[in-house]
């Protein structure tokens, strides 16, 4: 997976500040931030990188006192990869102990054995359950009753496919534009042992168009414009009855997402924050 590390550089360098330009910056596929002492890093998929939308997002910047520059420069997959590779992640918990997430370096607690647990090989730190959208995404789940059928829109490691199916759904197919992702969706799916009912697909939204199924359960947790641009094909991909949900973006962006769902028929049934970013779930 191809990422780029822009260092942003903020004058003056206020929490306010860096907290606002994470919450824009999102707009332009950017995954994750780290603080520096003059600013912050931020990491986005070469892939969904928008720099023409992030310049515009800083020209309207709306702190008037404050000034920001970035530098671009390619991540090293390598050094990232082996960072967590060496060091992993704790265990994740869900819910009331309904879910736990971990590697295979650090194992659930068998004290309080959870209901669910899910595998996952720590290539990236998206994907794994750190990131609040994806705990948003499992806690939704365990609020459904259980879908016959799961499409999973960038599935990235597979997390919410597999959790999908270890919660009792029947099939579950996933796809994402990232070679390396799709890759590694098939062999999380065969550490948990479904990947006899998860299919892992490579390509953009328009790798729908060769699906001729609808879904009871369609997933998509990915940045907002490209949410804002697939909405259709999602909802093409849906029956009476289905459920959508939606996370990837911040509260801010929520209004935008649920005027262009209304247009397409959709009804919000749930909406839930965490940290400031957002789940809707929908029905059609």
């Amino acid at each position: 997976m191809k990422y780029f590390e822009v260092e942003f550089t903020v004058k003056p360098t206020t929490q306010d500040a860096c907290d606002l330009l994470a919450a824009m910056a999102g707009d332009a596929g950017f995954e994750t931030f780290e603080e520096t002492e003059t600013g912050m890093k931020g990491y986005v998929q070469q892939a969904l990188f928008d720099q023409v939308l992030l310049d515009e997002t800083l020209s309207d910047f709306p702190m008037q006192d404050v000034s920001i520059s970035y530098d671009v420069q390619e991540a090293d997959d390598q050094d990232w990869n082996a960072e967590w590779e060496a060091e992993g992640f704790e265990p994740i918990v869900v819910g009331d102990n309904d879910i736990v997430v971990h590697d295979g370096r650090h194992l659930p607690p068998t004290t309080q054995p959870p209901a669910v647990t899910i595998e996952i090989d720590a290539k990236l730190a998206f994907g794994t359950g750190n990131h609040e959208t994806t705990r948003l995404m499992l806690t939704a789940l365990l609020d459904l009753k259980t879908p016959q059928s799961v499409l999973d829109c960038g599935t990235g490691t597979g997390i919410l496919a597999i959790a999908a199916l270890k919660l009792g759904a029947q099939r579950a197919v996933g796809y994402d534009i990232d070679e390396w992702s799709a890759d590694n969706a098939r062999h999380n799916a065969v550490i948990n042992q479904v990947d006899d009912r998860f299919t892992s697909l490579l390509g953009d939204a328009t790798v729908l168009d060769t699906l001729d199924e609808t879904f009871d359960l369609v997933m998509a947790n990915i940045n907002r414009n490209i949410l804002l641009d697939d909405l259709p094909r999602f909802a093409e991909k849906m029956h009476k009855g289905s459920t959508l949900l939606l996370s990837g973006f911040y509260e801010a962006d929520a209004a935008l997402l649920m005027e262009k769902a209304n247009e397409l028929g959709l009804s919000l049934e749930k909406k839930r924050t965490d940290n400031e970013w957002t789940c809707l779930r929908f029905t059609l």
